[in-house]
Order: structure tokens, then sequence, then C-alpha cells
């Protein structure tokens, strides 16, 4: 059989490089290396933001691909304007202006990079394209003209070094570009712009946040060991990518402030990031000790810090365990500090991120009212931009806490709403863990047992860091006739690994009790029961998991107690509420709840 050809395809390219970059090397190198070094971090946010890959980067220059052209030139006039907006703010002689260059073509595969015309033409583009500007092929400009409301400008044919044929060329008008353009659509959604004084993009500009992670500190005297502190500093950097809501710069970007002492202010305003995390890892003997904190790049102000205490057994598995364990705790923190800055905000002030994130703050206050507000906002956030898998996700989520707490009145239907709405996030986002959770979740109330385990496991897969998607797997499987409690103690155990701060965590340790109450542990169900039940945010599974485990060990009186308690809260906990959410399954929980007085 005949050998076939390269493996070729049609991409987007986009090719950037700094205006004057040898002249400003020749007169300074230091700053102009700092310079780039934020500069970069804008570009090459812009560009992941934008579902764009970076595929060649030397020295001043930037190349990367795109899937589609649309995302291309987004990215491009983003990373133009906020490269504006910082030239805008920083003294003369540590600004930087880049051309770029679009342009759409087939092109050669081999590994990680790309050759061929389709490369070329836009390079060649990119050195034609005026500073600060943005200049496209014809065949790119004939895609993206009639879905972007952008004004483009004919520069005519240019001929091209060793391009057969002449190229038309268009540019990019950038005083015509809204502040957010969204794929498809003709109507700018506006956003607050960064003010000049404010060092720190993402915390202003109702976008999702950035973080940067500084190399960790090697403390210990033996310089060998910096291969591990490496280690430990680029697995976070690949681990915490995972969080799709999350900018993470890069670690090329990063590493450069290794062996400083830095104003993490300094970083904040360089990398136009909201958050940094550092730390450093010191060995003695057989034990090593790593310690690591979470600092708002804003004010400076500390977030989160830890310190573990190891044994030197295995040097990869420890890498891997303090890895997953930082990024699964850092998680809840940012997501945290995002839903409070949300809060915060003047609503005037609020983009489809703050939106999101202000509905995240009512969801976990946990009453009918503060979900019903939530499930507002994430609408609200999907009018503000209609590509918003996450509110979608959030909207599916809501109605089934609506379901769960018994706060529904229509339960049929908000099962069905959920289940649309995560599924529309999934076909708008396959790669979040978080739709694939809510989808997961929506598919489990709906009795789907195959498809709720599939995307659960797939939520999994996304993000193995997941807590609440193990706290979901654990659920459908005590959702499930006959369903293993053993395995859902496994899950429940690493979720409350993974997240020992997590805001709804009275909600893991109330599922560990009971699977724990399902395997007749009576007595450790009833120690996490009571752990559920003295949260302040806790609902009414926490008390009446709690009078089940007390009527498990013939505790009447505490059991009558914790059940009068959970009526309170919800006065229409019944059996028969308990059958229609879990029918044939946690039995032992109901006959439990019967024994200490819950009726029909």
């Amino acid at each position: 059989m005949p050998e076939s050809g390269p493996r070729r395809k049609l991409v987007a390219i986009l090719a950037a490089d700094v205006v004057n970059f040898s002249r400003m090397m020749g007169e300074n190198e230091d700053r102009t290396l700092k310079n780039l070094k934020a500069c970069r971090a804008i570009t090459d946010s812009a560009i992941k933001n934008n579902h764009g890959r970076i595929f060649g980067s030397a020295g001043d220059s930037v190349i990367a691909e795109f899937a589609s052209p649309v995302d291309a030139v987004i990215a491009a006039t983003e990373f133009q304007r906020d490269l504006k907006n910082r030239n805008d703010s920083v003294a003369e002689e540590d600004q930087m202006l880049f051309r770029t260059g679009l342009n759409l073509g087939d092109v050669i595969v081999e590994g990680e990079n790309l050759y061929g015309d389709g490369v070329n033409v836009a390079a060649r583009l990119e050195a034609s394209a005026e500073p600060g500007g943005i200049t496209l092929s014809g065949k790119f400009h004939d895609e993206v003209c009639r879905k972007l409301d952008m004004t483009f400008i004919d520069t005519g044919e240019q001929s091209m070094k060793n391009i057969a044929v002449p190229v038309p060329t268009f540019k990019v008008e950038l005083a015509s570009v809204p502040q957010t353009q969204r794929l498809g659509d003709s109507t700018p959604v506006d956003e607050p712009q960064t003010p000049a004084t404010d060092p720190v993009a993402g915390a202003t500009t109702g976008k999702p946040p950035a973080i940067a992670v500084l190399p960790f500190a090697n403390l210990s005297a033996d310089p060998e060991q910096e291969y591990f502190v490496d280690g430990i500093t680029e697995d976070i950097i690949s681990v915490i990518s995972r969080y799709h809501w999350l900018s993470v710069i890069s670690r090329n970007t990063t590493f450069v402030y290794k062996g400083e002492a830095v104003d993490i202010r300094r970083v904040g305003t360089e990398l136009q990031v909201d958050y940094v995390l550092e730390g450093s890892v010191r060995k003695a003997g057989a034990r090593v000790r790593i310690t690591t904190q979470l600092t708002d790049a804003q004010d400076g102000s500390n977030l989160w810090s830890e310190r573990y205490d190891r044994e030197l057994d295995d040097i990869f598995a420890l890498q891997d365990e303090i890895t997953e364990t930082i990024a699964a705790t850092i998680e809840p923190e940012l997501a945290r500090s995002e839903r409070q800055r949300a809060h915060r905000k003047v609503s005037a002030d609020l983009g489809a991120w703050d939106l999101f994130q202000r509905a995240q703050w009512h969801m976990y206050q946990f009453s009918k009212e503060n979900v019903e507000s939530a499930i507002a906002l994430y609408q609200k956030a999907i009018e503000a931009d209609v590509e918003f898998a996450l509110a979608h996700a959030g909207i599916a989520v809501g109605y089934l806490v609506l379901v769960g707490a018994n706060f529904s009145e229509k339960p049929e239907q908000d099962i069905a709403l959920a289940l649309e709405h995560a599924r529309k996030s999934v076909v708008i986002e396959d790669q979040d863990p978080f739709c694939h959770y809510a989808l997961g979740r929506a598919e489990a109330f709906s009795f789907h047992h195959d498809k709720a385990e599939l995307e659960l496991k797939r939520a999994i897969a996304l993000n193995p860091s997941y807590a609440h998607a193990y706290h979901g797997l654990a659920h459908l499987y005590m959702m499930t006739p006959g369903g293993d409690a053993e395995v859902s103690l496994g899950l429940m155990d690493e979720a409350i690994r993974l997240s020992p701060r997590d805001p709804l965590l009275w909600v893991f340790e109330h599922m560990k009790g009971v699977t724990l109450l399902n395997l007749n542990r009576n007595d450790e169900a009833l120690e996490w029961m009571e752990k559920a039940a003295a949260y302040p945010n806790a609902g009414f599974w926490a008390f009446s998991g709690l009078a089940a485990a007390q009527s498990a060990l013939s505790h009447s009186d505490d059991a009558a107690k914790a059940l009068a308690r959970a009526l309170e809260v919800n006065p229409n906990l019944s059996q028969r509420f308990l059958e229609d959410t879990y029918p044939g399954a946690l039995m032992r929980y109901k006959e439990c709840l019967k024994i200490a007085g819950l009726i029909e």
C-alpha cells in the first residue's frame, strides 16, 4: 500500500512581534526583557482565552493557530487593545508595540509544529502591519467580515517574498472594535474598562481571573533538590490549568522571576494577573517541608497559606500528591475571592463573569430565595454572553438544588429545565468539568444512571482534583437501588481530602455519614452527621441525617430533636418526598427516619 503524504489541515494563523525590539535590546536589555515579559503575558492570555495554541515563540515573536478565524481576530484585537491600555499607563521607555498578521490557509502538521505557505503568509502580513495594528489576508477577511462588529479597510494586494501570487490584504480599524465581541453576534456588550491606575486586569473588567505561579524557592542546602522544586512549580501550573475559568500564566513567563525576591503587586502589574501563588521547599534528611501561599495581586493581601510536612520516600509520588492537594485547595479559595469581589461591586459594573460569580455567592447561601436569585443572575449572564457555558451549567445546578432541597413546586419541570441547560453547556464547552458535572447531576435526577455515571466520570477525567464531581458520583451510587456504599465512601473520602475548606463541606460530610449509615457503621455515621449539622449554612439534609444516625443508635430523644430541626428548616420533608427523590434507594436512611417519627 503506498505511503500517505504529510498530514494537512486548514487553520487560522496569528503571527505577532515587537516593533524595534533589537533597538530596545541594544539600549537596555534588562528593561526590555521585563517589558516583553509583561506584554507576552497579555498576548498569551488573549490567545489562550480564545482557544488558540502557541506553537512558535522565539525572542519577541509569537505564532499561534486557531480552529476558528473569528477566535483569532478576537484574540488579536483583545491583546492589541490591552497592550494599548498598558502603554497608556507606563513610562514611554517601557512601552511596546506589536505588529500582527492573520491568515487562513492550509498547513503541514509535523508533531507540534505547522509549516507551509499558510504560516509564511501570516508572517509576511505581520511584517507589513502598522505598529499596534492588525493586517489580514483576503481569505481571512472573507471569513470574518460578516460575523463581527468591526470595520475592515482594504489595503490592496501585496507581493510577498517566496509567495507566488500577490495576496489581497485588509487591516482592522481598531477604533471600531467594541469592548467585548461575541461570536456570531454583531451587537456589542459593553464591559467596563480597566482604569489606567489599576494594575490588575481581571479584578475590574468582569473577565475571568488570571493567576501566576512563581517558581518555588529551594531553601535546602542541597542544590540537587532544584529539579524537585521546579517540578512542583511546573506541575501546579499544569494542574490548575484544568480550571477553564482561570487563566494561568505560562511557565516560561513566570520562571523569569526565579531566584528573585519580588513584590507581589509588581508581579500583578507586570503580568496583569489577579492572584499570585508562591511557595518554598525545605528538605532535612528524609523529610521535606513545603509551604505555599495565595496572594491577591491587587492589594497584596494573603488569601490562603498552608504547610505540608511529608516523608521523602517516593519523590515522584510525593510530587504528585502535593501538586494535586495544592491545586484542589486553592480552587475554592480563588472562587470564594471572585464571589466576594462580584458581591461587592455595584450593579452597573457587572459583566457576564461578575453576574456568574454573584450567582455563585447566592448559591452558597442555600435558601430557596437565594437559589432563585442565583438562577436569575445566571440568566442575566447568558443574556450578556450567549456562549457562556458555565452560566448554563449554573442554571442546571440551581434547578437541581431546588429539587433536592425540596424547594421546588414543580420538580419534574425543574429537572427537565436542568437537563436542557446542562446539555446546552456541554455543547458550548465540551472540555469544562463543571459542565459535565452539571449534566451528570441532571441525568442522575432524571434517573438516567448510566448517562449520569459517564458524565461525572468525564468531569473527573477532565479535572482529577474536582471534589464536587467525586461527591456527585458518590451521590449517584447512593441514589441507585443496590448502590455500592463502599465505593461511595471512598469517593467521599477523596472529595473531603481534595477540598477540606469547601463552602459546602457540610454536604460532603453528610454524604459520608449516609454511606456509613448504609454500611451499619452507626457510631462513625453519627460522628460525621454531627459535623455536618454544626455548619451555619447547613441545610435540612444535615439535620435529617443526624436524626437518622441517632435513630440507628436508638437515641430516641436526640433523634426526635434533630428531626424537629430538619422539619423547622423544611416543613415539607416527608417519607413521600424521600421516595420520590430516591425511589428504591437509601432504604436504611428512610427506615431510620421513620423510626425517628418522619411521617408519609
